[in-house]
């Protein structure tokens, strides 16, 4: 990409993502997607932590502010790792394979850039179930005023776990490692069974306030 996404105004970015090119993808959104959720997370709590009658829950939202930005700028950061992982698998298909040697270096190329595109999207999912669990807290504890914002972060983030692992399994796919393979099915699994219990529990909670208003 020509910007880098933290730099890229929302229009920029919208252009580099529906262009013609291969990046970025499905794994940038995704990571976009979770950052979105983080900042209302963090907006969530900067409306909690000094308002009056939350004062018992005030360093806790401090707490889950700066979580939810340093969340925020890991998945921005993300976004951009993403596309140069894939970057990389498309340069180690390039490869020359002209002989037994080149084809040889080529597949072990190939191979290890499949794997570092399978990591990327996968550590995006992991920092955007992190985002469900602190929108969880503010939704609980956070200002109620604000729960709808909650509740939207949840189901962005919720939304950006999936689009992420649909990354790592594309990706997955086409790794050679039946051991490595093994190891992310299995961690996509466990990934989105928390996610979905962080969701079901916030979504209730925020459902729960919003009707008794």
């Amino acid at each position: 990409m020509a910007t880098s996404t933290g730099e890229a105004t929302i229009d920029e970015y919208l252009k580099q993502l529906s262009a013609k090119s291969p990046t970025p993808g499905g794994g940038s959104a995704a990571a976009i997607a979770g950052s979105l959720g983080a900042a209302l997370v963090d907006l969530v709590s900067r409306l909690t932590m000094d308002k009056k009658g939350y004062e018992s829950v005030a360093e806790e939202m401090r707490q889950l502010e700066a979580e939810a930005r340093e969340l925020r700028d890991r998945l921005v950061a993300l976004a951009d790792e993403d596309s140069t992982s894939f970057q990389g698998v498309l340069a180690a298909y390039r490869l020359p394979k002209g002989t037994a040697e080149e084809r040889e270096k080529r597949a072990e190329a190939i191979e290890s850039a499949l794997k570092r595109a399978t990591e990327v999207p996968f550590k995006t999912a992991e920092a955007c179930r992190a985002v469900l669990g602190i929108a969880e807290r503010v939704a609980e504890k956070g200002n109620r005023n604000a729960v709808s914002d909650a509740g939207a972060a949840c189901l962005l983030a919720e939304g950006a776990v999936h689009a992420a692992l649909l990354n790592v399994e594309t990706n997955l796919s086409q790794v050679k490692d039946e051991k490595f393979r093994r190891v992310y099915h299995k961690k996509s699994r466990d990934l989105v069974r928390r996610a979905r219990t962080h969701r079901r529990a916030a979504i209730t909670i925020v459902e729960g306030w919003i009707n008794e208003q």
